[in-house]
């Protein structure tokens, strides 16, 4: 289950709760019931507009409260434009451009009693495009501001095109949202984050009109999108009841009534239900969701009661690995099982027997097994042998190469990835019918283009897929990069079009894993703030704390549910104390200095 349906679930009890409070005082919930269209709660007044600059402001502060204003894009960024004389005002164009920068600094040029000359001076850190996709982008950005004094008040008179926001302002007032998309094969969602302002009773409209615009070029290859046009919209957005004020705020629920869904099948409206439900509630709209198809309902099924994440099966759960297989760790170079209150004991079959192991895989339901093994070989003989085998059974070698990176399972585990010499990708699938494996090449050439993006310099260190399988996040060359995994007709697949994230990092990077559908965990060389999160977009970058990690930080391996890392002396579990203190990391008892973590996945 993805951590923003997690929490909506958990919105949806506490609501409840508190309902039956305010009327019974104390009761139990029931086992089961009805979703209810409950009305609103702490629906705020919508301001007349934003405030005006603050008279007798000096030029460098009313800078200052310009930058704060840049973020707000309401109206064509009237708030920004009450800071310009009307001219100025007339002739920007906040279309142009939207750069987010750190906090910008206001160096000043020159200054009479009437005009002054600023330059703003700042780090870019993103791009913002007019489809709300956020890029992480790194430089420098100059602007020349020029101002002047008109009836005692200090304004802007001269200002390039485009909007520079800083950071901090900007995650004022616009929100990362996700749009879901559904897999190529039907199976998943996979979200593509974007950034939206606007007021909480616009946000529903704003998300359902996302959805039929389309998900973003580099992820459309990867998707289908079962609100494509002639889909649209037949009337507005309201709460379930049909009320068209304060939709989205608190528990009213929402009705849609869409055109043009034309000839679908059941199990394609269920898809198409599953796009819009989870779209609002992961953005904390919440249902019920009455959805409609010119008028009547979109499956009889939730003609009454509309539909609720719940309804979703496992598309609402997304893909995680099985929780009952556990943790287990590389330790002396065979895999070991890691039990609560008990010794690390060797997994069955060979994986557990041998002692030349230098990785491992293992599949999401725990029944195989890839593992980098030392071929006991000195250069130039291929010094890496990557194994396959079942899980408490024999494994046979597919694959040679003088590094191999730590395999990464797909969601349905009937193939392993790796990469080979840094630069060669492949994938191991496997025939659970017959046993066999066979090794198929994964194109990269998209990866190092020209055209591709982001320099890509190689080698490849390290690879780990997504759990719905359309994405891939690699290191290269110590940079971070996310990759869509793309299967082409011909039943071949290829990485495209690649983006660094975490571009900010000072120190090379030097493992990734996903912590959930849209964030990635990730550990790097340097001391300081040695773990990290940071959203596959390349936003929101934060720190897991260091305490009681001992740097270097030699792997990361994570579920939605846990994380964990390797540090110079011991394996280590991410700890929120229940008083709601600060996280830390607590060592895993009993598995050494020399021990990595190994999930599912």
């Amino acid at each position: 289950m993805t951590a923003r349906i997690r929490r909506l679930r958990l919105l949806v009890v506490m609501a409840a709760v508190l309902g039956l409070a305010t009327t019974a005082g104390c009761a139990n919930l029931p086992d089961s019931s009805q979703p209810q269209a409950l009305g609103t709660i702490n629906q705020e007044p919508i301001a007349e507009g934003p405030p005006l600059p603050t008279k007798g402001r000096d030029p460098d502060l009313l800078l200052r409260d310009f930058l704060q204003a840049t973020a707000d894009p309401a109206d064509g960024h009237l708030a920004a434009r009450q800071y310009m004389t009307p001219a100025a005002s007339t002739q920007w164009n906040d279309v142009d451009s939207h750069v987010i920068v750190e906090r910008a600094d206001t160096l000043r040029e020159s200054r009479t009693e009437n005009e002054a000359t600023y330059v703003l001076r700042a780090r870019k850190v993103g791009e913002l495009s007019e489809d709300g996709s956020y890029h992480a982008v790194d430089g420098i950005i100059e602007n020349k501001i020029e101002m002047t004094r008109i009836d005692g008040q200090w304004r802007i008179d001269e200002l390039p095109d485009g909007v520079m926001m800083e950071y901090s302002a900007f995650t004022q007032s616009y929100r990362r949202q996700a749009l879901y998309f559904v897999t190529a094969d039907g199976q998943h969602v996979a979200p593509d984050l974007r950034w939206i302002a606007g007021r909480p009773d616009e946000l529903a409209q704003q998300l359902v009109n996302k959805l039929i615009a389309g998900p973003q070029p580099y992820i459309a290859p990867a998707v289908r999108n079962y609100l494509a046009p002639p889909v649209a919209v037949r009337g507005t957005v309201t709460k379930a009841n049909g009320d068209p004020v304060g939709v989205g705020v608190g528990l009213g629920g929402v009705r849609i009534d869409f055109t043009g869904i034309g000839e679908m099948s059941p199990r394609d409206r269920e898809l198409f239900a599953a796009q819009v439900v989870l779209t609002l509630a992961s953005a904390d709209v919440l249902g019920p969701y009455m959805l409609l198809d010119d008028g009547r309902p979109l499956d009889e099924r939730f003609a009454g009661n509309g539909w609720s994440v719940d309804d979703l099966g496992t598309l609402a759960d997304s893909v995680q690995p099985g929780a009952l297989i556990g943790l287990h760790a590389l330790r002396d170079g065979k895999l070991v099982k890691v039990e609560a209150n008990r010794a690390p004991a060797p997994a069955p079959g060979y994986f557990g027997e041998v002692q030349n192991l230098q990785s491992v895989g293992l599949s999401p339901d725990g029944k195989l097994v890839a593992a980098v093994a030392d071929a006991g070989r000195q250069p130039p003989q291929p010094q890496r042998t990557l194994m396959v085998g079942s899980y408490g059974g024999n494994a046979f070698p597919v694959a040679e190469g003088g590094a191999i990176t730590r395999p990464s399972w797909t969601d349905d585990g009937s193939a392993a990835w790796a990469v080979i010499d840094g630069n060669r990708v492949i994938r191991a699938v496997t025939n659970r019918d017959t046993g066999t494996v066979s090794v198929q090449e994964v194109d990269t050439t998209q990866l190092t283009a020209p055209d591709s993006g982001p320099a890509f310099e190689l080698p490849i260190t390290e690879l780990r897929i997504s759990r719905n399988g359309v994405s891939a996040v690699l290191i290269a060359d110590g940079k971070v990069y996310v990759a869509m995994v793309l299967r082409r007709p011909d039943g071949t697949f290829a990485l495209t079009s690649p983006r660094q994230i975490a571009i900010e990092l000072s120190t090379a990077a030097t493992s990734v894993d996903w912590f959930s559908d849209d964030t990635i965990i990730l550990a790097t060389a340097g001391n300081v703030d040695p773990v990290r999160t940071v959203k596959m977009d390349g936003s929101g970058t934060a720190s897991l704390g260091g305490r009681n990690l001992t740097p270097p930080v030699r792997q990361v391996t994570a579920s939605i549910e846990r994380q964990y890392v390797a540090d110079s002396r011991a394996v280590l579990e991410f700890t929120r104390t229940p008083e709601g203190g600060d996280p830390y990391w607590r060592e895993v008892p009993g598995l050494g200095a020399d021990a990595v973590p190994v999930l599912p996945g």
